[in-house]
């Protein structure tokens, strides 16, 4: 009998390679991103400090309220935008991508874009 791990094993494995390649600074914060079947997640992280600076995701009222549906391309880009302009706010302009271990199409992708369209830079 063949035993297959889990596509959220598999994830989770590719997280933590991704994350032992690079950290957030001060100076440059990691956005890290995280999907669900129902929303999306974004955060600006500090990991010197082990900080969130910043955070935007489908379940806030006000974010949830613009969203027709908060598990489609057109809500992870709209948090996109929203993360972009509140990182921006805060003083971050440059981050490092943090993709969660999702493959980068569709939801993942649309949010990165729509952050880079912000004005975010990574």
């Amino acid at each position: 009998m063949i035993n297959k791990e889990s596509r959220s094993e598999v994830r989770a494995k590719k997280h933590l390679k991704i994350r032992n390649r690079f950290s957030g600074t001060a100076e440059r914060p990691r956005l890290a991103v995280f999907r669900s079947n129902n929303h999306m997640y974004a955060q600006v992280i500090d990991d010197s400090e082990g900080k969130t600076l910043v955070a935007a995701s489908t379940v806030e009222k006000a974010v949830k309220s613009e969203l027709e549906k908060t598990n489609d391309v057109d809500a992870a880009a709209y948090v996109g935008k929203v993360i972009a302009e509140r990182a921006i706010a805060a003083g971050v302009k440059t981050v490092v991508f943090d993709r969660g271990g999702f493959i980068y199409q569709g939801k993942i992708k649309a949010l990165a874009d729509a952050a880079r369209e912000a004005g975010l830079e990574f």
